[in-house]
């Protein structure tokens, strides 16, 4: 998730994840204001006026046990997790040495 001022990291990063796993990935660039766009640390760095994304698996629209007490360890899908922590991993290493952000 993107604002419409960081739509080329976005593009970027999507394409790296894609180069590192086959784990099904989405994103968008949209208006900063809408619900949900903005709410995680990502805004921050978007007030300041640098480029930034989230990844989210799209929270308490997905999953509805979110920050709430029965999200318990039992409800997580660890191999799953491990994929995405996998290909974020190698995102990460792409854009470092992408001199093109």
């Amino acid at each position: 998730m993107a604002n419409l001022r960081s739509r080329r990291l976005l593009k970027r990063a999507l394409a790296a994840f894609k180069e590192c796993t086959d784990f099904p990935v989405e994103g968008t660039a949209t208006f900063g204001w809408l619900p949900g766009v903005n709410w995680s640390d990502h805004l921050n760095f978007w007030r300041e006026g640098y480029p930034a994304l989230m990844v989210t698996d799209t929270a308490f629209f997905r999953y509805p046990h979110y920050h709430a007490p029965q999200d318990t360890p039992e409800k997580l899908d660890y191999r799953r997790m491990a994929t995405v922590v996998e290909g974020l991993a190698g995102m990460l290493i792409k854009l470092a040495d992408d001199e093109s952000l």
